[in-house]
């Protein structure tokens, strides 16, 4: 049986795609998620998005560093060579957002790139970074190379040596299930090598990238591996959905309640 855990935050850039975005904080907290978060909140009004963050009673949890390239193939700067100053104007605009909305966290993107050169400055712009909002948790997130060909943090072993050779308290590990299985098709074994470097978990199914249930993931096994484990974090729906949001949500109150 699932014991408090887990509680779930729902990625309003994903869900509820079927409502102004204004309107999909309501819908969260009127679901019974315990938390919000985006990837990219810059596009869209700051008062309205404070606004209707307030008015749900929700904390936002994380966002992303941001990326004005998505639309031309762009996935963020960190490891960009060259572009060091552009990535620490965006981190600052980062840190502001994560200010005004109060998110916890801010995940950093890496980008796409390769090689030695790469790895520098991933180095370095990390430990700015974390030197720079000392008072905020920041992430990195291996992304499968399917999904994302070229980007530079690919691997989780990847990421171990990162947070390593960065080695500040308050950069850590965002673990998205999906992706793990996708780079090892091992996510249990994956989450026990590496559990202990992770501040923010992500869940969608596989394949499909749709709700967390029956496929290639035993979810149901998963969030109780987490509270086994002591996870104390938000685990956050970050998933496509195959239809309506509100219509397909059973898996979370099954995980809930601790039911396979």
């Amino acid at each position: 049986m699932i014991g408090a855990m887990p509680r779930f935050a729902a990625n309003l850039t994903m869900l509820f795609r079927e409502m102004p975005i204004q309107a999909r904080f309501a819908a969260a907290r009127d679901a019974g998620f315990d938390g919000v978060e985006m990837l990219f909140p810059y596009a869209h009004s700051l008062p309205e998005l404070q606004t209707a963050l307030e008015d749900s009673g929700l904390p936002m949890v994380l966002i992303n560093t941001p990326e004005p390239g998505w639309g031309e193939g762009a996935r963020g700067r960190a490891a960009l060579p060259g572009a060091e100053a552009q990535f620490r104007d965006e981190f600052r605009t980062a840190c502001a957002w994560a200010h005004h909305l109060g998110a916890g966290m801010i995940h950093v993107m890496a980008g796409l790139a390769t090689g030695d050169a790469a790895w520098r400055t991933y180095i370095d712009n990390l430990r700015w970074a974390a030197a720079e909002a000392p008072d905020r948790m920041l992430t990195i997130e291996p992304v499968n190379a399917a999904d994302m060909p070229g980007y530079f943090l690919n691997d989780f072993d990847l990421a171990a040596r990162v947070l390593d050779a960065v080695g500040a308290a308050n950069l850590r590990l965002q673990f998205d299930a999906y992706h793990a299985h996708r780079i090892t098709g091992d996510v249990m074994g994956t989450w026990a090598r590496h559990r202990h470097r992770v501040v923010h978990v992500q869940v969608a199914g596989a394949e499909g990238r749709h709700e967390p249930v029956k496929g290639a993931i035993d979810y149901p096994a998963f969030f109780e591996r987490l509270d086994a484990d002591g996870y104390t974090g938000v685990v956050s729906a970050e998933y496509l959905p195959a239809g309506d949001t509100q219509d397909r949500l059973s898996w979370m109150g099954q995980a809930q309640s601790g039911d396979k």
